[in-house]
Parts: structure tokens; C-alpha cells; sequence
């Protein structure tokens, strides 16, 4: 039986399941799990069943339902922050520039090469937005954390933080959906809280 799976580059793959909504009458809480598989090189399988790697690593965790509603709602909150603070700064930049009539047309036509430059483009913070930012942050570290007790406070943000990573934090608590994460910084911090 062959397979195919190739990854050229480093890449980590998050799906949930959610088990029956039958809850065991000992259970207190509604859990999914996480599974989750990533590779720290390129890498291409053709055959299962020989396959061996040191360089691609799974698992899983199971978290609390409730927790993780309410980690996407905060990142959703923290998207929509980093977007109006985008737009912000756009709008000064774009007026302290000369604007004329052939300056704007050009603009307009290179608006969505320039809206893909700023989703990876490093957002500068305010106040407000930073303990945001660090708040989700340390909850993305205390669920992900094999030991969550011995989880610390954030007193700065782990990687560079750009609309294209708060994204993918978005995505990768859906549980209704999976996702893959590539964004080098994103993906080192993740798998330094998995492993």
C-alpha cells in the first residue's frame, strides 16, 4: 500500500476531533483533541511502510472545549485590533506622502500586492493591543504546555507579530477545521510549548 506525503518545508499540521457529545457521567467538561504532526526538515514519503524519520514528530492533547471558544474569540478580537491599527498607520503614511492624481491611480493598482506585504509585515503595538497580544499568547502557551501549571506570564511577545501569524493562531483554534502553519517564528514557538 503506498501513500504520498511530501513537506518542503517545515510544517506543522493541526487537526481536531470531537468526540460524541455523549458525555461520560464522570467527565465535568466537554474536551477535544488536538492531534497535531510537524516536520523540522524537508520531507518527502513514498512508502509508509519503510518510512523512518528523527525529523517528523506527532501527538496529541486533549482541551477543554470551553477554553478554546474562548481563545478564538479573544484572537478574533486581537485580529480585528491589529487590522484597525494597520489601517492606521496606512492612512499616515499614505498623507505624509505628496498625493497626486497619477500617485493614487498607482496606488490603487498595486493595492493588493501591498495588502499581502503587510499581513506578513511586523505590526507595531500599541499599549492596549501588546497585553492583548500577551494574554493570548500565554493562554496559546498554557493549553500547549505539557506541563500548563509550570506555564509563566508572557513579558514579551515570542516571535515577530504580523497580521499573517495572528491568522494563523485564528485557524489553528477552530476546531471545526484544521490547519497547517509555516511561518517559521509562529512554527518555532509552537513546537518549543509541544514538545
Amino acid at each position: 500500500e503506498n501513500r504520498a506525503a511530501n513537506a518542503s518545508e517545515k510544517e506543522i499540521n493541526i487537526q481536531w476531533y470531537i468526540p460524541s457529545l455523549a458525555k461520560l457521567s464522570n467527565d465535568t467538561e466537554t474536551k477535544v483533541l488536538l492531534l497535531y504532526a510537524f516536520n523540522t526538515e524537508p520531507v518527502q514519503i513514498s512508502n509508509v511502510k519503510i518510512f523512518s524519520s528523527m525529523s517528523v514528530f506527532s501527538g496529541h492533547l486533549w482541551i477543554p472545549l470551553a477554553r478554546i471558544i474562548s481563545l478564538r474569540t479573544r484572537l478574533s478580537n486581537l485580529k480585528e485590533q491589529v487590522e484597525i491599527l494597520m489601517q492606521s498607520s496606512k492612512r499616515l503614511s499614505s498623507a505624509s506622502e505628496a498625493t497626486g492624481f497619477l500617485e493614487q491611480s498607482a496606488d490603487l493598482k498595486m493595492s493588493p500586492s501591498k495588502d499581502r506585504k503587510m499581513s506578513v509585515a511586523k505590526v507595531d503595538l500599541d499599549e492596549k493591543t501588546e497585553e492583548m497580544a500577551k494574554r493570548c499568547l500565554y493562554e496559546v502557551k498554557a493549553l500547549l504546555s505539557v506541563v500548563p501549571a509550570l506555564s509563566s506570564p508572557l513579558t514579551e511577545i515570542p516571535f515577530d507579530l504580523t497580521l499573517q501569524s495572528i491568522t494563523s493562531l485564528e485557524n489553528m483554534f477552530d476546531p471545526a477545521n484544521g490547519c497547517i502553519i509555516t511561518e517559521e517564528n509562529l512554527f518555532n514557538w509552537i513546537i518549543s510549548l509541544l514538545h
